[in-house]
């Protein structure tokens, strides 16, 4: 009996080192695993970082030391000179109030024509809806490029060349938003829609009292995408304006080349400059944009 006791004490203690060294090795490979997941990520944000901080480190350098070999990777002192430039002897300012003034208006517009136009196709039955659906998923599939030259023929018949309605109006055309809207309003219930009609409420008064506190999120997403698109527009603005009081933020950039040949630090400053306002926006938006993503994952 002795002997049987001891066997079954000797087991246990067996059992229980395998059972703290497969914890142990548990606890090893969860460490790798981590540890493999922080380099990925490390070496991911270090490749997205990377050209933000060249173009950053290039604006505070003058030409010459841009190209200097070994190269500084913290510019002392800063050479603020391109900053005072791009500010004094361009029309940046100018660029920068024309492109946040038509950024803007068609943002705000786009976003409440979308949104009504979204409505109506996901919850409101109309003569030939499937139609119009159909004709904005044709639309989509046209080439940008495809449009130029007719958009730029009937802005002209309109007379509307250099001026803002030409920077403001064909954006506005772009089904993109109305489809997303479309999307986001269909996952709401019909309950409320049949509710708020039992109310008294008119189509118009279910999209603005109903329809539009519940789609928030989905109206900041929209509101951002729309408002970059339009930030970092080049072609059609450069085509549809010629005057120097309507040039936008990205022709007036690619137009410093003309003025005293490649100067990559006068580059550089203007640059980061442009890029203040994406970033402004996004902090602040940056909640409700990232919690409309959440929503989208979860959704899957």
């Amino acid at each position: 009996m002795t002997a049987i006791a001891e066997s079954h004490v000797a087991d246990r203690g067996v059992l229980r080192r395998l059972a703290v060294d497969h914890a142990r090795v548990r606890r090893r490979k969860r460490r790798l695993a981590e540890l493999s997941r922080h380099l990925v990520l490390g070496l991911v944000t270090f490749i997205l970082v990377a050209p933000f901080y060249y173009v950053v480190l290039a604006s505070l350098k003058d030409s010459n030391a841009i190209f200097s070999y070994p190269p500084k990777l913290i510019p002392w002192p800063p050479y603020w000179e391109n900053y005072r430039h791009v500010l004094t002897e361009t029309n940046f300012l100018r660029w920068m109030f024309n492109t946040m003034f038509v950024a803007t208006t068609v943002t705000v517009l786009k976003v409440f024509l979308d949104s009504m136009a979204g409505y109506a196709l996901a919850k409101i039955d109309f003569t030939g809806k499937r139609a119009v659906f159909m004709l904005m998923l044709i639309l989509l599939m046209v080439p940008g490029g495809a449009l130029i030259v007719p958009l730029w023929s009937l802005v002209f018949s309109l007379g509307l060349i250099n001026t803002y309605f030409a920077l403001m109006l064909p954006p506005l055309a772009n089904p993109l938003g109305a489809i997303l809207m479309r999307q986001f309003i269909l996952g709401l219930p019909n309950d409320l829609e049949h509710a708020a009609r039992l109310d008294g409420l008119n189509d118009f008064q279910i999209y603005w009292r109903i329809i539009l506190p519940l789609i928030k999120p989905g109206l900041v997403v929209l509101a951002v995408i729309i408002f970059t698109d339009q930030f970092i527009s080049f072609i059609w603005p450069l085509i549809a304006t010629t005057s120097d009081d309507l040039i936008v933020l990205t022709v007036g950039v690619a137009s410093l080349r003309a003025h005293g040949g490649v100067d990559y630090g006068l580059w550089s400053a203007s640059a980061v400059m442009s890029l203040v306002p994406i970033a402004i926006l996004f902090f602040i938006l940056q909640r409700q944009f990232l919690a409309r993503s959440l929503a989208g994952a979860l959704k899957q």
